[in-house]
């Protein structure tokens, strides 16, 4: 498998926001999303086996594995990698760009689903199947750009009847819309989701790497 970087840090997003997590960034992506931040992991990394990727987990010594990308499933052996990691007792969580099919992910993974709004320029690359595939336990994410994104996002939560089938995260693209802003119109429609900010980059600045 093509890996960009293995990295520890806190999780910055999703409901394991502040947990110290392995990161696993995977090489390669079929997006290209407006506002990407991981544009590095387009093409940069190294050839690793899957016992290379499970010696430097081991080292790093955290309970919780992230695998991401780029868009980690293109890999063709990270599916093998995921039940690996599962099996030796880590819990590990796949985010996924919505664009490829995750009813073959280990079950006992978590899925963190992202779902691209109209300001990434992606949306009509999704694969809409996969509403059909998630788990109570998966969570599904929206990066709002504007508020044509957030009225987009309430039509799509209701549409597949989402707040009963997953967690809800709601996300403001860093530096293009204001967190308050999203939070306000959370509060007045009572949305069912979560806030979901991304804390290593109020941490560590916006554009740390490995961070």
């Amino acid at each position: 498998m093509k890996v960009c970087e293995i990295f520890t840090s806190i999780q910055g997003e999703t409901l394991f926001a502040g947990v110290p997590c392995t990161f696993i960034r995977m090489t390669g992506c079929n997006l290209r999303c407006s506002y990407c931040d991981t544009k590095y992991a387009y093409h940069e990394g190294e050839d690793l086996s899957e016992d290379s990727i499970i010696n430097k987990v081991n080292i790093a010594d955290t309970k919780l594995i992230e695998v991401t990308g780029g868009e980690p499933l293109l890999q063709k052996g990270v599916r093998s990698l995921i039940k690996r990691l599962l099996d030796e007792g880590f819990d590990v969580l796949v985010e996924t760009n919505g664009s490829l099919p995750i009813n073959d992910i280990d079950s006992r993974a978590i899925v963190i689903l992202d779902i691209k709004t109209p300001g990434s320029g992606m949306s009509d690359k999704m694969y809409l199947s996969n509403m059909d595939f998630i788990k109570t336990t998966d969570e599904i994410k929206f990066v709002i750009t504007d508020m044509v994104d957030y009225e987009w996002t309430k039509d799509f939560i209701v549409t597949y009847d989402l707040t009963r089938k997953c967690h809800l995260l709601l996300s403001p693209a860093y530096g293009l819309l204001d967190p308050k802003d999203l939070v306000e119109w959370m509060l007045e429609d009572r949305i069912h989701a979560r806030l979901n900010l991304q804390l290593h980059k109020y941490i560590f600045g916006p554009h740390a790497r490995g961070k």
